[in-house]
């Protein structure tokens, strides 16, 4: 965290326009304050948050790639949060019971100075505790991200966090050729290299898409897409080729009847 007299931002807007207009009317009304990112998506915004440790994210609600929702699952108390939304018939009620604020779209002015004059009386604070709001979110229909009749969203998911040396970086699981198990870990082979996380592969095997994800080994979960072709070695066990990757990757005997058709 910055001094309270420089605080820090991070603006998540999907709207290009809106976005800048927040980004404008910021530095009009709040000079002191440093727009350290720009996100525009949740996954963008998740890999800002890491790597910018803003003070403060002004998030949109309604966002590709994450939800403003899935978003602050992920905050845990590293920032103050001002939700940006359209949706004032539910989200409303509930961050007025939160000690979070909240901006409607389209922007007011004056609504955004009190929202300011609000955040700067709660920089000496730590960040709120998000779960109750996020809870009555979670409830709210129409909602995006909510568990109330809407538009059916995948629960699969979506991103992992992950160490590459001392570095902790967020990879999308589209990025993802295969999940292996290694002792402790789990290694994560992306184009761009490898990274380990903790989380033991039976449970990337009940938490990603099995339509996306392929058991191919006790150890092994592939990514269906990075699959360019299967072979044989001199033993006459299966192996996969992945594009645009020097690896090969075995295939079990029981799950051979994976790939009869390739």
């Amino acid at each position: 965290m910055r001094s309270l007299l420089a605080p820090t931002a991070v603006v998540a807007e999907d709207e290009a326009t809106l976005r800048q207009e927040l980004v404008e009317r910021l530095a009009q009304l709040w000079p002191e304050l440093s727009i350290v990112g720009e996100a525009a998506d949740g996954v963008q915004a998740l890999r800002l948050l890491d790597e910018c440790r803003p003070d403060i994210l002004f998030l949109d609600i309604q966002m590709p790639g994450a939800t403003g929702l899935e978003v602050a699952r992920q905050v845990a108390g590293r920032a103050h949060v001002v939700f940006v939304t359209a949706y004032d018939q539910y989200a409303v009620e509930a961050f007025e019971q939160g000690a979070v604020d909240y901006l409607l779209k389209p922007l007011q002015a004056s609504r955004l100075f009190t929202t300011i004059l609000r955040i700067k009386q709660r920089l000496a604070l730590p960040p709120a505790d998000l779960a109750g709001v996020l809870g009555q979110l979670g409830g709210a229909p129409g909602v995006p991200g909510s568990s109330a009749p809407a538009p059916a969203r995948s629960g699969f998911l979506r991103w992992i966090n992950a160490s590459v040396g001392q570095t902790l970086r967020l990879i999308t699981v589209d990025e993802v050729l295969y999940f292996q198990s290694d002792n402790k870990y789990t290694r994560v082979a992306t184009r761009e290299g490898e990274a380990l996380i903790r989380k033991p592969l039976k449970e990337l095997v009940e938490e990603l898409d099995p339509q996306q994800f392929w058991q191919i080994h006790r150890s092994t979960l592939v990514n269906a897409a990075a699959v360019a072709g299967v072979t044989r070695d001199f033993r006459g066990r299966l192996q996969l080729r992945l594009k645009a990757h020097e690896d090969t990757l075995l295939v079990a005997e029981s799950y051979t009847h994976l790939f009869k058709q390739m």
